[in-house]
């Protein structure tokens, strides 16, 4: 296993080893649940359960990552603030990330709590670097391929996917660096299936060990996605097996953060990669 050895603080403490980071998606539409934790009450009986099985960070969403019912400013913070604000309440220790592009989401969340802005667009708005920096909090810069937010790929194409993603993402961390946002408190993520086709993903999952060698903690976030299902032929509800067995794989590379829907299953997977 490559050493995760690079420096990563939240919610002032440190992270050690590979960290498992809870999905909780405030949202109608989502493509995993379709809305089992869109009411508040559900989502935090969910951070609930996802503290008691082991999670480290949990990940809350107020926007579907894909095409869908647009949600505006002003509905996505109806969504998450006050539930980051409850969770923070109740979790004092769990360190809370925030799915967002939108500075104005980021703001809010930061001052009710969160530890972690999650841009899984790749850095759309250039200000959420500027609110995170403001804030002392963290932040993931990812690889969307430069696609717009909710959009799907079409024809994506790179000459090198894992040489792209490396590029745009560690541009991205230096630049937060340079705006003052702590070092320690940055991943990179390569974003399967944003701006990539089932190939690019299953390419960049192969190469993980070479966005872990850049010294960035790397979150990866592979759970039930596209990519997986495509490659064995299964529905949504049927890609746990193959979500193991990528998240084994990335942390057996070195990935430090694992954002998964299924806290004790990935649990057990981190298990089995250690006993290797």
């Amino acid at each position: 296993m490559t050493s995760p050895d690079a420096p990563l603080r939240l919610n002032g403490r440190p992270l050690t080893g590979t960290a498992i980071m809870a999905v909780v998606n405030r949202t109608p539409d989502s493509f995993y649940d379709r809305g089992a934790t869109y009411a508040f009450d559900a989502a935090l009986d969910a951070v609930a359960r996802a503290a008691e099985e082991g999670a480290d960070i949990v990940d809350i969403g107020g926007v579907k990552a894909g095409p869908g019912d647009d949600v505006d400013v002003a509905e996505e913070l109806r969504r998450v603030v006050d539930l980051v604000a409850a969770v923070r309440a109740r979790h004092p220790d769990l360190v809370i990330s925030v799915d967002t592009w939108r500075a104005e989401v980021g703001e809010a969340v930061a001052r009710a709590g969160a530890d972690l802005l999650n841009d899984t667009w790749g850095g759309p708005d250039p200000r959420l670097a500027e609110v995170a920096a403001a804030h002392g909090i963290g932040l993931v810069c990812a690889h969307a391929g430069r696609q717009r937010p909710r959009t799907r790929p079409h024809r994506a194409g790179y000459g090198d996917v894992v040489a792209d993603v490396i590029a745009h993402v560690t541009g991205e961390a230096e630049r937060a660096v340079a705006l003052g946002v702590r070092r320690d408190a940055i991943l990179i993520d390569p974003a399967h299936d944003f701006g990539k086709n089932t190939l690019h993903s299953l390419e960049v999952t192969r190469r993980l060990g070479e966005l872990t060698a850049t010294g960035w903690p790397v979150l990866v976030a592979v759970s039930n996605k596209d990519f997986i299902g495509e490659t064995l032929g299964r529905p949504v509800d049927k890609r746990g097996v193959g979500t193991m067995a990528v998240l084994g794989v990335s942390a057996f590379l070195g990935a430090r953060v694992l954002r998964v829907h299924d806290v004790a299953a990935a649990r057990r997977a981190l298990r089995a990669v250690a006993a290797l």
